[in-house]
């Protein structure tokens, strides 16, 4: 049991938060899946379509990649037992990273155990007390955390608002280290950086970027090479993050970058040094994936087909998309209390979605993600939109009545 002021700050929190929405059975989170990660899972041993997943090409079922997995348990063992940094490098470690390094078009690459610690790595680090980090207001939640540990100033412009990110960069002192981090991809709202612009100005106030495209790769760019590639700028990006748990099927991540600043970051990222390092079945899985994305580029193309048949249905029967520019599919509820409503009568007749509420977003922007992947059938899809269209109705959702 907590003592004192921390008992009755996680109190507050189990009252005034969990507590309410446990009581009405809404509660959202922490769902137990008894099966694969598939478009279709099984939740209390009943079919669930699943629709709330970030396996954007559908591969965490393919047959080689769960091969090289159980490959690589046999040759290494289940893991290294140490920090890259000391004794935790395998030779499949530095064969991936030059894989990667290619494949996103950087001279080298350095691997991390979990896609967050490949942002909280170089955000600490390459920036000091006397620099700037800028951030987009809607980042993931690993760019914020890795600036507040770089004792930076940080500053968050308005999302994806060029204009005010120029506006905020001319206000500061010229001769200091500024450092601009963006999603490739956005999370919830699905929409693209504006990467051209975002160029400009950095090239005008000699600022380096950083592209997190943890949900950029596989999907977008050459071979889904990302966010840089889409837009035929990534030598104008200076450091590429991905993760492995999306589109490549595996659990890492990975920064990209010119060989002087990988070798920085490999002997000043505390993420890095201090952390075990991948395990062997997670490279394994994760060099499969990579070859198949560059190999069989008709899994991005049926991804995109989804995206676009989806996209289309959910128009037609009237949901509110925003701007969305990707496989995501935010469908704003524009209600919290209605958000957790649609997500268990969805859950309840069969479809996964996750709900997004305050505080991560503002009560009068919540919505439910609603993610597609390149082994979701049309059929899977259409049955999805008619239920989420259903529970809608019933509930009279105002953005969906307009």
């Amino acid at each position: 049991m907590s003592k004192g002021k921390l008992s009755e700050r996680t109190a507050r929190f189990l009252q005034s938060e969990l507590e309410p929405i446990k009581a009405n059975n809404l509660y959202a989170f922490f769902r137990p899946i008894q099966s694969k990660q598939d478009t279709e899972v099984y939740i209390d041993g009943k079919r669930v379509l699943m629709f709330g997943s970030n396996s954007y090409l559908g591969l965490t079922t393919d047959q080689r990649i769960i091969e090289a997995s159980q490959d690589a348990l046999a040759k290494y063992g289940t893991g290294c037992a140490g920090s890259r940094f000391l004794n935790g490098t395998l030779d499949i470690h530095v064969e991936l990273e030059e894989k990667l390094a290619r494949y996103v078009g950087k001279e080298s690459a350095i691997l991390f155990s979990t896609g967050f610690q490949a942002n909280l790595g170089p955000l600490s680090c390459l920036t000091g007390r006397n620099d700037y980090i800028l951030l987009d207001d809607r980042n993931h939640a690993s760019i914020i955390d890795g600036s507040r540990l770089s004792f930076s100033k940080v500053i968050k412009y308005a999302h994806n608002d060029m204009d005010d990110l120029r506006a905020k960069m001319s206000r500061l002192p010229e001769d200091s280290l500024k450092l601009i981090a963006t999603d490739g991809i956005f999370s919830m709202e699905g929409d693209i950086v504006k990467l051209p612009e975002l160029v400009e100005i950095a090239d005008e106030f000699d600022a380096p970027i950083l592209c997190d495209d943890a949900h950029s790769l596989g999907v977008i760019g050459e071979k889904g090479a990302g966010t840089a590639s889409h837009f035929g700028l990534t030598d104008k990006v200076d450091l590429i993050m991905g993760t492995f748990s999306k589109s490549f099927a595996s659990l890492g991540g990975f920064v990209a970058a010119d060989t002087q600043t990988i070798e920085y970051l490999k002997h000043r990222a505390r993420s890095l040094m201090f952390s075990a390092s991948m395990t062997p079945a997670s490279v394994a899985s994760t060099l499969k994936a990579l070859e198949i994305i560059e190999t069989e580029p008709e899994h991005i193309e049926k991804l995109w087909k989804n995206t676009f048949y989806a996209k289309k249905l959910l128009l037609e029967s009237g949901f509110d998309l925003g701007q969305t520019e990707s496989p995501i599919l935010p469908i704003f509820v524009r209600n919290n209390d209605k958000t957790y409503i649609v997500t268990k009568m969805l859950q309840d007749n069969g479809v996964f979605v996750n709900p997004v509420v305050a505080p991560a977003v503002p009560t009068e922007e919540s919505l439910i993600r609603f993610s597609l992947m390149a082994t979701h059938t049309f059929d899977q899809i259409e049955e999805a939109v008619e239920k989420m269209s259903k529970v809608f109705k019933t509930l009279e959702v105002e953005s969906f009545m307009n």
